[in-house]
């Protein structure tokens, strides 16, 4: 499993993580069962401290996205694939909202917007 923190980043070092791992699970690089590192472990890897670690894996196993069994470890959750497309869509739409207010501060046209998002999805 390959994690990249970045210290250029606003996203505090927790999110960089929970978002890699969510990532890595939805696009099936971890599989269901699949055994994470232990929280020392990939604190030691990473560098950083255990308690950002334990955060992160506290964040994926309340979004259902792993479970811990004490003295065995954490693993990948089984994943309903409709319930995580919703939840995807769910932030999609909240980042779609963002570019919208952004665009409206800006004077954009919903022509222009639809342009940019065509080029960006097409990049």
């Amino acid at each position: 499993m390959q994690i990249t923190i970045s210290n250029h980043s606003k996203e505090p070092i927790y999110e960089q993580i929970t978002n890699q791992i969510k990532s890595m699970i939805l696009t099936g690089e971890l599989e269901e069962g699949a055994a994470l590192p232990s929280i020392r472990k990939l604190a030691k890897d990473l560098q950083i401290s255990v308690i950002t670690t334990k955060r992160a894996y506290e964040e994926l196993e309340k979004a259902g996205f792993i479970y811990s069994i004490v003295g065995k470890g954490s693993f990948v959750a089984e994943q309903n694939l409709e319930v995580m497309r919703e939840k995807k869509l769910k932030v999609i739409e909240e980042q779609l909202g963002a570019v919208v207010t952004n665009g409206k501060e800006l004077g954009l046209s919903f022509d222009e917007l639809q342009q940019l998002l065509k080029f960006l999805y097409e990049e």
